[in-house]
């Protein structure tokens, strides 16, 4: 799935643009159409650490019949820190998966951190670890509390500057490949700084994954091992107490992932390995995507669109901003009017920064769509 990562960070380089926004549903839920979230819910639930939105929430009897746009809201948007934290025992000799070939790199210091990735996972991880302080630059898409007043070391278009790095003074690097250009990361690492590539995959095994490579490269790996697990049980937890709330198998509503950039002129469909297609089964839903057997990311084309007939369509926040809003993406984009989706507008977007980042907020995350799907009432408040 890494060619996906390096898939979507080519397309971001020329994508990004706009600011988030917040929507709520165009009519509120009644009381004949909901049902709070009570006993039933919590009986299948193991108590979470974290903060969810679907506590107490407004659920919908029927999601189908919803009319309207929301938006997930983490309610707390803040990385859980492990219980125990490990001090880092050094030197330690990991295995770099860099495209062109793995290597071995021996990091000595783990002090000054650099880490970078197209989602923030990579910086999230670090943090959940224990071991944010160590943090001294951020990528574009790490927005969690504590880290607002590190120097951003990306661009607007998911770029790196080698210099604007090596003066942060960095002992470690650690990234996945999906920033670059991969020579500005080589200079790094030509400079003398240690660069460890690891494993991003975009699903939550891939997550779990992860918090043990970037666990080892701090070397923290027994903290990398408890994080992978945190993560695995919270997502089950989340998938199960979904379950709860969604229709029963084969009756779920039909979702897909648009990515939109309307200033770049760019319209995407998220297919099988994108990320976007562990989310939808994750909620509950029916991947459409995979009906029309559509895998990594595609051009939007009316004739797909049409074919897969989404109830539901997931968006970035700043995606759909910059198309104008839902009404300025059905306008430049009548196929998908005609949808079920469109009829009703039924369009969730979550900020971009969140909605594909796969790693220590993955439960949360999962939660925060599922209420706007399900309980969108309730989803726009955090």
């Amino acid at each position: 799935m890494r060619h996906l990562r390096y898939a979507v960070a080519a397309a971001a380089a020329v994508l990004l643009s706009g600011c988030g926004v917040s929507l709520t549903p165009d009519e509120p839920v009644s009381s004949a159409d909901a049902v709070v979230a009570g006993d039933d819910l919590a009986a299948v639930v193991t108590e979470h650490e974290y903060v969810s939105p679907l506590d107490g929430a407004t659920v919908l009897e029927d999601p189908a019949a919803f009319v309207g746009e929301s938006t997930a809201v983490l309610a707390d948007d803040t990385v859980r820190v492990l219980d125990e934290v490990d001090q880092p025992a050094l030197p330690a000799t990991v295995t770099s998966h860099h495209r062109d070939g793995d290597r071995d790199v021996t990091v000595t210091d783990a002090s000054r951190v650099v880490a970078m990735d197209i989602a923030g996972s990579i910086s999230a991880t670090v943090w959940a670890l224990g071991l944010g302080d160590a943090l001294v630059g951020r990528d574009a898409a790490s927005d969690f509390p504590g880290v607002e007043d590190l120097p951003v070391i990306t661009g607007s278009s998911h770029t790196v500057n080698a210099e604007a790095i090596l003066a942060l003074e960095p002992t470690l690097v650690i990234t996945d490949g999906s920033i670059g250009p991969t020579d500005s990361v080589d200079q790094l690492r030509d400079a003398g700084v240690p660069v460890v590539y690891v494993t991003n995959d975009s699903t939550f095994a891939g997550a779990e994954e992860l918090a043990r490579q970037v666990g080892a490269a701090l070397g923290v790996p027994d903290a990398g091992d408890r994080l992978a697990e945190r993560i695995g049980d919270e997502v089950d937890a989340s998938v199960e107490r979904i379950g709860a709330l969604a229709p029963a198998e084969g009756e779920g509503l039909r979702m897909i992932f648009l990515y939109l950039r309307g200033t770049a002129g760019v319209y995407y469909m998220f297919g099988e390995e994108s990320g976007a297609d562990e989310l939808v089964r994750a909620l509950g839903g029916v991947d459409v995507a995979a009906e029309i057997g559509l895998d990594g990311m595609k051009p939007l084309t009316d004739e797909a669109m049409l074919a897969a007939d989404p109830d539901l369509i997931l968006v970035m926040s700043k995606g759909l901003e910059s198309v104008g809003g839902v009404d300025g993406l059905l306008e430049a984009k009548p196929a998908i009017a005609l949808t079920q989706a469109g009829q009703q507008r039924r369009f969730v977007d979550m900020a971009d920064s969140q909605i594909l980042a796969f790693g220590p907020r993955s439960a949360p995350i999962l939660e925060a769509l599922a209420a706007a799907i399900y309980a969108p009432a309730d989803s726009s408040t955090p």
